[in-house]
Order: structure tokens, then C-alpha cells, then sequence
């Protein structure tokens, strides 16, 4: 029996002495478990039926769970019924009541941290967790957020909420995003530190989710307009577009107030004139008082692109010897960044983390399945895995963390196959497009694969295929209006769009597909010759890099002007050739190694 004189050990400044004896003791301990020794609980646990033992005093110590189930009860052979944790599971977090370790891997973590919570071992949720976002795209961004809807887990939820402020502009993009609850999405847009390059962007995806259902969310959107940074917008800005919101006027209102220093004074003045600036002043002094939404945020961001890891572009040029340009964005010019040496053509380059992919191609006639990863960082090649099918003029995409590399041909024979590309499995096929094509587009949009475009043998196409990754299917969309043959394709605010046809002289078609209407229309033409287009998204517009210029040996570079339907040209990329082109942030580019 313990005596009140019993004292717990006081941690020295020179502990090694205790570190030892507590390591003794703890060998000692799984030493026990693992010879099943001085047992005095078993757990009778199904799915599969199994029998685990283990020491109560061990288990009461690492969780109140325990602690309450064995409270009062001195049966020395007790057996207890475990039903709603499967064995393995349950077998793996007793081990973690004994080390403080367990196996958690991608397939099981779900599980895990479900268990872990019923258990009440809170050390084994952090780790789930931890695991989890370590490894969120093998798991899936959709797949964590499902699993926090479901367990409801603080920890989860607060590891989101980081990750969305982190990762905003990709998120904010997906089909998920159109699903946050407005506490989920306060709680990120509210953040100093969301990862935006400018105040614009927040306020886009608050119009995205807002669109997804307007009659359900109008007494939302307010709070959510508050989280802005409102007195960073300029006058034409909040009244053309705040001030119109429903429910927000007041906000636009207020922030006009604050910014009305001597300085802006004029202006905002001039804004109010007239019938309808008496109108606003009269309503503002009216309703004031009475509304309970307030300007909560004067100042800006504490993260912004200087310190936040501002996006530039970097775009893959020439055939063999490839060049890198880079696009810097304060001077508007492109300049070298590197060259690297290729002999492959008709490959495909994707950017994947710090390295650019180039998958398959042709070398020497051949037609390999080679596959090669080029560091940004180091400019140093690594040979990856080879696919299971040797393709040229495919497509390839990142979708979940995984590379698809889709369609393409073999020699004269278009191929239908796909294949998916993981680090864990290598390459496996996936489900067969529907209809085989070569040199189209593919792009991710909302959790899915769409590729558009391209050659079957001597046709060209319109036909546009979505693959669902859950279901592993493709499905048919409707139609582009026009055949666009190797096109330069991007998702971008939701919607994708397709710009120009390889042999287009004159000018380049654009389209853009609705996917909630399963529409498309025709924008805007690029005013170029054809040739290769690179089609991209940065700072919330859309990018066309590509496409020859009739005045000069170079490729023309344009900004799609969304509320005007036309494209503004930028400074022109001294290359005539443009591969591809990524966004990538600033400092991968000046980084040393």
C-alpha cells in the first residue's frame, strides 16, 4: 500500500540518472505486454474477432477512458467487449498507451484517429493528425475534410483552418470550398496570415461561394465581407462592388468613412454628389446605430506577396535545348532563368513540388516510357519509374498528388490509356478514356480531370471527357464549339478555359466551360498566328502565353480583361517556341543551394 511519504521524482538540472531509471522501467513495462506477463484485463475485440491483453494501470494512466471503465472494478481476470473499434486498430493504440508509438499509415489514419478519440488518448490524435496533413495529398484535401465533418475534431479542425489559410488560392478553387460552412470559412478569410497576393482574391472566392447558393447564404455574406481588409479597396471598388452585395452597405459605407482622410477627401466627395450621395449619407445616419456589423479589420494583412511567397511564372521554351524564362512581374519582362538539355521531343513537363516531370516523348525515333525529374533547385536529373505504356503528344496532370499521364500515341496507334503515377505504387493503369486522342488538353478542376480536344487517327475533335478519381470513371461533357488541337488550357474561377488550334492563322478561338451548366462559349479571340499557347491562372487572371506575333520572332503574352471581353497584352517572351508554363513561387527561383 502507497504511503503519504511517497514522493514523485523532481527533475534536476543533471537528470540523465531518472532518464535511465524511467527508460528501465518502461522496457521493463512492454517487456511484460509483449510476454503477456502479470496480465490483469483482456479485450475481446471484433472485426476480426481477437483477444488483447494488456496491464489497467498502464492503460488508466494513458487515458480517463480507461481510468473511468476500470474504476471500482477489482476482477483480476476481467474481459471486456470491445464492438465498435475493428481489432487491429484497437490493438495498434493499446500498444500506444506502452510506447507512445504505433504504425499509422494512409489507408488506416481514418480509422486510427476515430479510435483514438473514443479512447481519449490525446497524444494519439495529435499524431493521426500530424500524419494526416503530412500526407494530405495522398489522402486527399476532400478526404480530411469529410473526416473532420465526421469526428469533429478540434485538433483536425484547427490543422484545416492552417492549411486552408496556407493554401487558400488552390483551395478556394475546389468543389469542397463551395461547401464550407460559414464558421469554417470566417475563421480562415478572418486570418492575417492568408496566403493571398492581394486583397482582390479573398473577395473573388467569397462571390464563388456566395453564386453556389444565394437564396441559403444571403444573411451570411455579410459576415464574411466583414473579414475583408475593406479599406484596402478603392472607392470605384466598394461601391461597384461591395456596396451592391446584400446586406453590406453598411460595410461599404464605413470603410468609405475611414478612408476619408484629406488626402482621399476629394474624391470621395466627388463620389458622393448628387441625388444618390444624399441618398447614402441620409441612409448611413439612419441605420448606423441600429446595425451590429462593424469594419473589423482597418489595417492590412500581416502576410502579404512580399513575405508570404509571392507566385511569378516560369515558362519551358524551345525544343531540345530548353530554355526557363522567368516573368518579372515589377518590370513586366521575361528574363533567363537557366537552360537544361533534352533529347526527347513531343514529351510532356509537369511541375511537381521543386521539379519539373518530363514524362515519355520521343528520342531517336523511339517512342520510350522514360520518365525524368529535373530540380529547379539544384538543376541536377533524377530518373523516375518508368510508365507502363511508352506514349508521346499525351497529357498529363497532378490531380490529389497524383501524376495522370492520359491518352497520347504509340508509333501510328492513339492510345485510350491512362495511368496514374504515386511515389508508394509507381505507375497503375486507371479506367480508359472513352474516346483515344492525342495532343489535347487536360486540366483539374474540383476534385476532377477534364481533357479537351486533340486527334483521334485523321480527325480532329470537340469532344470533352471528365474522370471522377472516387468512382474511377470518365464521363462525356458536352461539346467544345470548335476543334482545338493542341490548346493551351487552365481552370480558372471556376470555369475552364481552352485558347487556340496549333495551325490557326489569324487569330486563336478561345472557349470557356461551365461545369455547373455543362456549357460552352466562345470569349474573346486572341488577335495571333498560331503555334503553341501556354494557358495559365496567376494573381486571379488568366494568363495566355504564346502564339506568334506577325510583327517580330517572338510569342505575344496577354491578360484576359474578364469585364471588358478582351485581352490586354504584356510585355512580349523573347522565344518563339513556349512548351509550357508554371506558376512557382519567387523565391524557388532565387533560392541557393
Amino acid at each position: 500500500m502507497a504511503t503519504s511519504c511517497m514522493q514523485r521524482p523532481t527533475l534536476q538540472s543533471d537528470s540523465s540518472e531518472l532518464n535511465r531509471f524511467i527508460e528501465k522501467l518502461m522496457a521493463k513495462i512492454f517487456c511484460f505486454y509483449d510476454e503477456q506477463s502479470l496480465i490483469d484485463v483482456t479485450f475481446k475485440v471484433s472485426n476480426p474477432t481477437a483477444l488483447v491483453p494488456a496491464h489497467r494501470l498502464i492503460l488508466a494512466a494513458a487515458s480517463p477512458y480507461f481510468e473511468n471503465l476500470f474504476s471500482g472494478d477489482q476482477d483480476k481476470n476481467l474481459v471486456i467487449e470491445i464492438n465498435d473499434i475493428d481489432s487491429d486498430i484497437f490493438e495498434r493504440l493499446i500498444t500506444f498507451c506502452y510506447t507512445g508509438q504505433t504504425l499509422v499509415t494512409v489507408n488506416n489514419v481514418g480509422a486510427m484517429l476515430k479510435a483514438a478519440i473514443l479512447l481519449q488518448l490525446d497524444n494519439a490524435i495529435t499524431s493521426c493528425v500530424d500524419y494526416l496533413m503530412a500526407h494530405i495529398n495522398e489522402y486527399t484535401v476532400q478526404g480530411a475534410y469529410t473526416l473532420e465533418r465526421e469526428t469533429q475534431c478540434e485538433y483536425l479542425k484547427l490543422k484545416i483552418i492552417e492549411f486552408g489559410t496556407q493554401n487558400f488560392m488552390e483551395i478556394s478553387q475546389s468543389l469542397e470550398f463551395l461547401n464550407f460552412d460559414v464558421q469554417k470559412l470566417q475563421r480562415i478569410l478572418e486570418s492575417d496570415n492568408l496566403n493571398i497576393t492581394r486583397e482582390e482574391d479573398a473577395y473573388d472566392a467569397i462571390k464563388r461561394w456566395f453564386n453556389y447558393d444565394v437564396p441559403a447564404r444571403q444573411e451570411q455574406l455579410p459576415l464574411l465581407i466583414a473579414c475583408l481588409r475593406l479599406t484596402q479597396f478603392d472607392v470605384d471598388f466598394l461601391l461597384t462592388h461591395i456596396q451592391p452585395l446584400p446586406g453590406c452597405e453598411i460595410l461599404a459605407y464605413k470603410a468609405l468613412s475611414w478612408i476619408s482622410k484629406p488626402e482621399a477627401r476629394t474624391k470621395i466627395n466627388m463620389r458622393f454628389t448628387g441625388a444618390r450621395g444624399i441618398k447614402a449619407l441620409s441612409w448611413i445616419r439612419k441605420h448606423e446605430a441600429r446595425t451590429n456589423i462593424n469594419l473589423r479589420f482597418t489595417g492590412p494583412r500581416g502576410v502579404c506577396a512580399a513575405n508570404c511567397g509571392e507566385k511569378t511564372l516560369l515558362a519551358l521554351c524551345s525544343m531540345t535545348n530548353l530554355n526557363l524564362l522567368q516573368y518579372n512581374k515589377a518590370e513586366d519582362k521575361w528574363q533567363e532563368y537557366t537552360s537544361i538539355k533534352c533529347d526527347h521531343i513531343c514529351y510532356r513537363a509537369i511541375l511537381k513540388d521543386d521539379n519539373l516531370l518530363f514524362i515519355g516523348g520521343i528520342k531517336s525515333g523511339a517512342r520510350p516510357d522514360i520518365v525524368r525529374s529535373w530540380n529547379i533547385r539544384k538543376k541536377t536529373w533524377k530518373n523516375l519509374p518508368a510508365m507502363k505504356q511508352a506514349r508521346e503528344s499525351h497529357c498529363v496532370v497532378e490531380l490529389n498528388g497524383k501524376i495522370y499521364a492520359i491518352g497520347g500515341r504509340e508509333g501510328k496507334k492513339v492510345l485510350s490509356s491512362v495511368e496514374r503515377y504515386t511515389t508508394s505504387d509507381g505507375w497503375e493503369p486507371v479506367k480508359r478514356l472513352i474516346v483515344e486522342r492525342y495532343s489535347g488538353s487536360a486540366v483539374t478542376l474540383n476534385g476532377k480531370i477534364y481533357i479537351m480536344g486533340g486527334s483521334s487517327d485523321d480527325s480532329d475533335l470537340k469532344s470533352v471527357e471528365c474522370y471522377n478519381p472516387d468512382s474511377n470513371t470518365w464521363t462525356s461533357c458536352a461539346n467544345m464549339i470548335e476543334c482545338h488541337i493542341s490548346p493551351g488550357a487552365a481552370a480558372h474561377n471556376g470555369h475552364i478555359y481552352v485558347l487556340g488550334h496549333y495551325y490557326a492563322e489569324g487569330s486563336s478561338i478561345v472557349e470557356r466551360y461551365d461545369p455547373q451548366g455543362n456549357t460552352w462559349s466562345k470569349i474573346c479571340s486572341l488577335e495571333v498566328c498560331g503555334g503553341f499557347i501556354a494557358c495559365i491562372s496567376l494573381d486571379n487572371k488568366l494568363w495566355a502565353i504564346g502564339g506568334k506575333s506577325t510583327s517580330a520572332d517572338t510569342s505575344c503574352v496577354s491578360v484576359y480583361d474578364e469585364r471588358n471581353d478582351r485581352w490586354r497584352q504584356m510585355c512580349s517572351i523573347p522565344e518563339s517556341i513556349i512548351r509550357s508554363c508554371y506558376v512557382v513561387p519567387v523565391d524557388l527561383l532565387t533560392s541557393k543551394e
